[in-house]
């Protein structure tokens, strides 16, 4: 049975912040927490009417908003549901997002009880300062006692999510930032620039940021502290101590099939190569999607898979193996070209054996690679 990773989205927030594009709805009432698990459940059933064979959840990704208001035993409810309409691969790992706002020492102990075993916590930044101008619920403080809470209760596996270029930061600032999230012994840590999206507060009225040049020399000192601890960067903002990886976001950056579950989740599943893989979504408020969970769907053009498929294995520093192209597209390796012979031409992509990876410059110019594979 093929592998299937399964991505469950909880809109609902503290306080929506002024960067932030995802589905996500401030809280300003009670939560219908009971009635959107059983919905989640009847969601993943209809979905599961789709696949032409039978899968096996490999790695389940609980996303938002902010998952964490959510109680463990909703949480139990839903793990032990999706158990029993679909195979779990043994031991698969299964992470929660939290905001160190809602950490509490019992809670997160019970999920751990629960079977989540791996949480990637918003920190976004140590700075109170930072933390204020980005609109977080959270201190620098309760950041570090969430982190204290999650090894407590077990965590040796979680990831630290942190931004960088934000405004009125200094690269002192920025690499004190990832020193800090350092010597809280994660395993995976998060690095990435903020950037204003279209339809966030921060796009309608922009912050001053940092010139690009001065973001850029701090990234690499940041980086380089990344490094000198033993976090090796294998995705464009990702950051593993020990090899361990988010299984979870390598299947969608390796074109893996997932399907996703709950408001304004999308999915993605290889129905037929190459003229039937298809991306799924379901309605993004949360009142429309209760009573609504039905998934709509929509098909990548064949004509467009050479460029989604290089979209998502380019953002990994090991890139991709041309004998894997074909397998997961349905396609010859020769409708990779002729962008793929121009870019190995300009030394924007290295070829190791069937391996075909960025290099360095081309690491740094991966928005013009993309451009010359679109149809």
């Amino acid at each position: 049975m093929r592998d299937l990773g399964l991505y469950i989205h909880i809109p609902w927030c503290i306080k929506k912040c002024p960067y932030c594009d995802f589905n996500s709805h401030a809280v300003n009432a009670e939560t219908p927490e009971k009635q959107y698990i059983e919905t989640l459940l009847k969601d993943l059933e209809q979905d599961l009417k789709l696949l032409k064979e039978k899968r096996v959840i490999n790695s389940i990704f609980i996303g938002g908003g902010t998952p964490s208001l959510f109680s463990a035993n909703s949480f139990d409810i839903l793990l032990t549901g999706i158990s029993k309409l679909i195979p779990l691969k043994d031991n698969l790992e299964i992470t929660l997002e939290a905001n160190p706002g809602t950490f509490e020492s019992q809670k997160f102990a019970d999920y751990r009880s629960v079977g989540i075993n791996r949480l990637s916590i918003g920190i976004q930044s140590f700075n109170n300062q930072h933390l204020k101008e980005l609109g977080r619920v959270h201190s620098a403080e309760e950041a570090i006692t969430a982190v204290e809470i999650a090894h407590q209760a077990g965590f040796d596996n979680f990831n630290l999510d942190l931004m960088f270029g934000l405004p009125s930061q200094s690269n002192a600032e920025m690499l004190n930032d990832a020193q800090t999230a350092i010597k809280l012994q994660p395993s995976h840590i998060s690095f990435y620039q903020l950037t204003l999206e279209p339809n966030t507060y921060f796009h309608k009225f922009p912050p001053k940021l940092p010139e690009s040049d001065d973001i850029y020399i701090g990234q690499r000192q940041a980086q380089q502290a990344l490094a000198d601890a033993g976090f090796i960067q294998y995705e464009i903002s990702a950051y593993a101590k020990n090899n361990i990886q988010c299984q979870h976001n390598l299947n969608y950056w390796q074109f893996g099939d997932y399907l996703g579950i709950g408001a304004g989740a999308h999915g993605k599943l290889n129905l037929a190569q190459p003229d039937n893989i298809v991306r799924t979504m379901k309605h993004k408020k949360p009142e429309q999607y209760l009573q609504d969970y039905h998934a709509m769907l929509t098909t990548i053009q064949a004509s467009d898979l050479s460029l989604e498929y290089v979209m998502n294995q380019l953002r990994l520093t090991a890139g991709f193996n041309l004998k894997h192209y074909p397998l997961v597209t349905g396609l010859d390796i020769s409708s990779l070209q002729p962008a793929l012979a121009e870019c190995l031409t300009e030394g924007l992509l290295i070829k190791q054996s069937d391996q075909i990876l960025c290099s360095e410059k081309g690491w740094d110019f991966l928005d013009h690679i993309l451009e010359k594979f679109i149809p």
